[in-house]
């Protein structure tokens, strides 16, 4: 695929970044209406994020390792063979690999203008927000090992459904001539994807002993440090907004509304789980205090399933490539997904 680069001047504007605003905004305005609370919300942050310290470091040195090895490379091969075959490895790849939804979009604008099946592409993109090896750190740090393994399987077995669902109706009105004419946009830092997406990753060797070059070891010192940031980043948000909500939501009402037995719960959270999420990251904490609060195993599982395929880029990097047929059989495949995890992680946790 074809790239063209432009030379342009710096910029001169500042770019500010929501989330550092939203940080500095939170003690603020409880300075102004609730001073009280100022230093329990800015400590109860803070704790639980020398908590999940050991997860965070242990995510950023391993995407950094990736980065700088070049593994990501081996991606290219799930998108080889007989359909059936790239459907499995392309799940199983989105569910494991560490890459952002936006980052991987020129990879699937080149596979799908080259022939790919639109089967192994919507596998691939229907696991590869749920999870990477950063958020499977960090969610098994605050919710569990078993609510993260669940989760991963969850993500690959949503891939192949919706990968083999495509395959079997491939000839349908719904699925023919799926592409868009337009160009993809580039990933921006305000997406709210991970960060160091770098150079070319789709191209050269794997080498796995990546400090006996200078520019890989670059590549982990910038991955690392800017991953660093983003986590910290939005773990300190989300870890705030935690306090809050266990300070102000009623926990009657989460108990109320998305907890006990039954389907109802699990829908519910699937529904909400677009408009309330933030991101793969900041989510976690957030669904630690609405289980705190009474949110149901169920709910809280079909919440991050739902909320992790339809936030803004993943839905993105689809809508940019595809028609919007084709976007809403993704996110309806998302759907029965989290309804289903929901309701067998209910059953099991």
């Amino acid at each position: 695929m074809a790239e063209t680069t432009q030379t342009q001047p710096p910029s001169k504007r500042w770019h500010i970044d929501k989330a550092w605003v939203a940080i500095l905004l939170i003690p603020a305005v409880l300075a102004l209406f609730a001073p009280q609370e100022v230093g329990p919300t800015i400590t109860f942050a803070l704790t639980a994020l020398m908590h999940t310290a050991p997860f965070i470091l242990f995510a950023i040195l391993a995407v950094a390792y990736l980065k700088a090895t070049g593994a990501e490379n081996l991606l290219a091969r799930a998108f080889e063979g007989r359909e059936a075959r790239m459907i499995v490895l392309a799940a199983f790849a989105g569910g494991l690999s560490p890459f952002c939804s936006c980052e991987v979009i020129p990879f699937i604008a080149a596979l799908l203008a080259v022939g790919a099946p639109l089967g192994a592409v919507m596998a691939f993109w229907l696991s590869s927000p749920l999870m990477d090896p950063a958020m499977f750190a960090i969610t098994a740090g605050t919710l569990g090992t078993g609510f993260a393994v669940t989760k991963t399987i969850a993500a690959v077995s949503i891939g192949l459904f919706g990968g083999f669902t495509v395959k079997a109706m491939a000839k349908s009105a719904l699925f023919s001539d799926p592409l868009k004419n337009t160009p993809a946009p580039a990933c921006g830092s305000s997406s709210g994807c991970c960060a160091g997406s770098g150079a070319d990753i789709y191209s050269g060797e794997v080498k796995w002993r990546f400090w006996t070059e200078s520019a890989r070891r670059s590549t982990f010192q910038s991955t690392a440090i800017e991953n660093a940031l983003f986590l910290t980043k939005w773990l300190l948000l989300a870890y705030m907004l935690e306090a809050l909500m266990l300070r102000y939501v009623p926990a009657d009402l989460v108990a109320q509304v998305l907890g006990g037995a039954g389907i109802g719960p699990i829908l519910l959270g699937a529904i909400v789980g677009a408009p309330a999420y933030l991101n793969g990251y900041a989510a976690v904490p957030m669904v630690a205090a609405l289980l705190e609060q009474g949110m149901s195993n169920g709910a809280a599982m079909s919440f991050v399933i739902a909320g992790g395929v339809s936030c803004i880029p993943a839905a993105v990097a689809v809508w940019a490539l595809v028609k919007p047929r084709v976007f809403v059989a993704y996110l309806g495949l998302a759907m029965i997904g989290a309804v289903v995890a929901g309701l067998v992680w209910g059953l099991a946790a």
